[in-house]
């Protein structure tokens, strides 16, 4: 498969795209859980995701201390590019992290809207340092 793999370049900025990601996260009494997530990344930088950090993921990343992430593309040519690594998790704050990451997916009436609308209070960041990085690009056929 190596010939379908994106470069480097091309990775980051697939991965830097609005999609929907598919985390996996090791637990030690049975299957990894997997779970879709609103993620923002910027290349050369960190997966960040958002969450409660009393949820079974929040908790279980915090057992683990690094997730998977996995992006797609659904449309032909599919494509994907799927990143493991280290999890640090901080407190979350609306303005800082809930709102730009709401306005991502919904668009800054929407984003503002579900932001305002929502409570920090027990929410996380987690940041993901990619280590391993897999891809496919199936246009390069």
């Amino acid at each position: 498969m190596t010939e379908f793999a994106m470069t480097t370049e091309e990775r980051e900025v697939f991965l830097a795209g609005v999609h929907v990601g598919v985390i996996s996260i090791e637990r030690m009494a049975g299957p990894p859980l997997t779970v879709p997530v609103w993620y923002d990344y910027s290349p050369g930088g960190d997966v960040r995701v958002i969450m409660g950090r009393a949820s079974l993921k929040g908790r279980l990343i915090a057992a683990a201390g690094r997730l998977s992430l996995c992006a797609q593309q659904e449309e032909l040519p599919y494509k994907y590019v799927s990143v493991e690594g280290p999890a640090a998790i901080r407190s979350a704050d609306v303005d800082g992290d809930l709102r730009p990451m709401a306005t991502r997916y919904l668009g800054e009436q929407m984003g503002r809207s579900y932001a305002d609308d929502s409570t920090s209070e027990d929410s996380v960041v987690v940041s993901m340092t990619p280590e391993r990085w897999f891809s496919v690009d199936y246009g390069k056929r």
